[in-house]
């Protein structure tokens, strides 16, 4: 079987089987989302929807978590993995928030907030903003190869991303992750 004739075998049934495609990550808006997707790197979403709505609740907003110190953030997350760094990087992203006044919407910007890589700007992107952007986590990476969609020459999440992205049609890759 070709490679295109494998992607499309696949799609074909992803959209038949899970029509809907969910974060399984608790939220309500753009920040709340920034915060689970931080802190579940490393991290299954089931620990951290388990911290995250008193996290939320007691800082519902980027200023309210801007005004508080990584040690105080740090008893609410200290059940996820590497607590004090993302206590740290979640202070410093809602400040950076707190100058931007929103959750930025490129890639570019999103990169910039502290505990924010390429995975997790691609998350929000497609989720929040419904571009077209592969989120490639642990996960995707693997299950990528073991299908035969990316070749073994593809050894880092970005040289995944840039094979998946050729195949999957640009209105599907938002979910597509």
């Amino acid at each position: 079987m070709r490679k295109k004739e494998r992607y499309e075998k696949i799609l074909a049934w992803f959209r038949e089987n899970r029509p809907i495609a969910e974060t399984e990550l608790h939220y309500n808006n753009p920040y709340e989302l920034l915060i689970a997707v931080i802190l579940s790197a490393q991290c299954t979403d089931k620990r951290v929807n388990m911290i995250t709505p008193a996290l939320y609740r007691d800082f519902p907003t980027p200023e309210a978590l801007a005004a508080t110190t990584p040690e105080v953030v740090y008893e609410y997350i200290r059940s996820v993995s590497y607590p004090n760094n993302k206590a740290k990087h979640l202070v410093g992203m809602a400040q950076m928030l707190v100058k931007d006044f929103q959750v930025p919407d490129t890639l570019e910007k999103l990169v910039k907030l502290p505990g924010v890589g390429r995975k997790t700007a691609n998350v929000i992107q497609s989720v929040v903003f419904n571009k077209a952007a592969m989120a490639v986590d642990t996960h995707v990476f693997r299950v990528s190869h073991r299908l035969g969609l990316v070749s073994d020459k593809c050894t880092t999440p970005f040289s995944v991303e840039k094979e998946l992205v050729k195949y999957i049609p640009e209105a599907e890759i938002p979910i597509a992750h």
